[in-house]
């Protein structure tokens, strides 16, 4: 079995590669967030958060090379959590504007989300857009609670919501208000369950740190939310779905894997803080991992989602 990395159950022997390491393609950022991966181009953008800027890893060599990591866009406005669309457009959380948007295919960027009912979004975090064109996306307070990652002002909400756009009238719903810092997200293959991350523990040493999943009813509303999983140590924070359901959860150690009803199978270890990862390459079977300072990388016997 490769170095860094822990099985619990023995099925996780299954899902990684006895000659593939983990490897660090990139150091640099004060807190590395939102991988997204561009396939079409052979490149992955992540957010630099404190640095106000997102980084391009470009896959540029053959087996052993590190690639080459260049500025993408600074200032970023604090960007933080980023997916595409099913256009294949940019769509990212910004904590400077406390908002959602777009960036089109000419470079111009469109605003999708900025406030309910009136008011101010808190610091959209994470998003995913579902295969109708719904954006789906966490509001925590993490970008205005100081200005290191964003700029500090007080919430003009009365909590912290997961919310859904509509991408025909606009209109914005809150889908979830029951937790305490909703934060990374991920649809199952089929997208009949949402997964969502609670880092509630960041802040409150009895706070929540689990992931919970919710049924979607309808493709717009959700229900039966439950408890799937306790992740410890740290906190959970972003997470990938691979192409058989399995879900790979940003935590404190590394990256945990774990089966769709929560039962953990094993972990990537990391050397540093874990804040999120999706899968890319050619074969959709790396994952790209961001933690603290850095952008790291694993072969792994799955394959991510089927996304673009």
């Amino acid at each position: 079995m490769a170095d860094g990395v822990e099985v619990v159950d023995a099925l996780f022997s299954q899902f990684v590669l006895g000659n593939a390491s983990l490897e660090r393609l990139w150091t640099g950022a004060r807190w590395a967030e939102g991988p997204v991966y561009f396939a079409d181009a052979r490149q992955l953008l992540f957010s630099d958060i404190p640095n106000d800027r997102m980084l391009r890893w470009v896959d540029v060599g053959g087996p052993g090379d590190g690639g080459v990591t260049t500025v993408y866009r600074q200032p970023s406005e604090y960007a933080n959590g980023h997916t595409r669309d099913r256009e294949g457009r940019l769509v990212s959380c910004q904590h400077g504007t406390r908002s959602v948007t777009r960036t089109e295919l000419d470079g111009s960027i469109t605003v999708l989300a900025e406030r309910i009912g009136g008011r101010r979004l808190n610091s959209p975090n994470d998003v995913v857009v579902k295969s109708d064109g719904s954006v789906w996306f966490t509001d925590p307070p993490y970008g205005i609670l100081s200005d290191y990652e964003g700029h500090k002002a007080p919430s003009e909400l009365d909590g912290c919501c997961v919310y859904r756009l509509d991408p025909a009238t606009g209109a914005l719903d809150v889908v979830v208000d029951d937790m305490v810092k909703p934060n990374g997200l991920a649809f199952s293959v089929d997208e009949s369950v949402l997964y969502v991350t609670d880092s509630g523990r960041s802040h409150d040493p009895q706070g929540p740190r689990h992931i919970r999943a919710y049924d979607v009813r309808d493709g717009r509303e959700l229900a039966a939310g439950r408890v799937v999983a306790e992740v410890a140590p740290g906190n959970p924070d972003g997470l990938a779905v691979d192409d058989e359901d399995y879900l790979w959860c940003s935590a404190g150690d590394g990256v945990h894997c774990l089966a769709p009803d929560g039962t953990l199978l094993g972990k990537i270890l990391v050397p540093e803080t874990v804040s999120n990862c999706t899968f890319g390459g050619a074969k959709r079977n790396r994952l790209f991992i961001t933690a603290t300072t850095s952008l790291y990388a694993i072969y792994l016997n799955r394959a991510g989602a089927q996304r673009p």
